[in-house]
């Protein structure tokens, strides 16, 4: 922000620990996600931390990403024809890219991180988990390289039949442990205790 003057001690602390989570090469693979996922329209930053505030700072480029990973008919982000200037205008975009980043599933970002430059590796979190959704969907609508996100992991629920759970309840699982063969006899733990008067 333009008001804000250096920080001094403790905040200048928590600050730079902050700016370390900040990942460069993560950087570069999220730049190349939105451009092939929302088209070379959106342009490229200026590398590093600061370049990539600026290109995501007025919303429009989140906006454009989570209207692509939705089908036609469907964008959930009205984007509009110039971008805006004005600071609670670019904060109202960023909060409709909260909203859509949501209900799509994904609730990491805080509306002030990419305006205000304090978290830009809590904007690169989020933006990892909206890739990742979206590879995991598999709906048609990511465009890139799938390898460049993880997948999620997925429900693969199990069906038994009434006669498997009937045979389940005769087994005695080994963590119930047992009593067969087990003693103590003969066991010594060290040497006894001298006592001396």
């Amino acid at each position: 922000m333009a008001n804000k003057g250096p920080a001094y001690g403790m905040s200048r602390d928590v600050q730079s620990k902050i700016e370390k989570k900040y990942d460069d090469e993560l950087e570069d693979r999220l730049v190349e996600w939105i451009v092939a996922q929302c088209g070379a329209a959106v342009g490229r930053p200026e590398r590093g931390r600061l370049g990539f505030q600026v290109w995501l700072k007025n919303g429009i480029v989140l906006s454009r990403l989570v209207n692509s990973l939705y089908p036609d008919g469907s964008k959930p982000i009205k984007i509009p024809d110039a971008p805006p200037t004005m600071v609670f205008k670019q904060m109202e975009q960023i909060a409709q890219f909260l909203k859509a980043a949501e209900d799509y599933a994904v609730s990491v970002l805080t509306p002030l991180s990419p305006w205000a430059a304090k978290d830009m590796a809590a904007v690169q979190r989020t933006l990892m988990a909206l890739g990742s959704l979206a590879v995991t969907k598999n709906d048609g609508n990511y465009h890139g390289d799938p390898n460049w996100f993880m997948k999620k992991a997925q429900e693969h629920k199990r069906e038994f039949t009434e006669s498997q759970l009937k045979e389940g309840k005769n087994i005695i699982g080994l963590q119930m442990g047992s009593n067969k063969g087990a003693s103590q006899a003969g066991m010594s733990y060290g040497r006894p205790r001298q006592i001396i008067s």
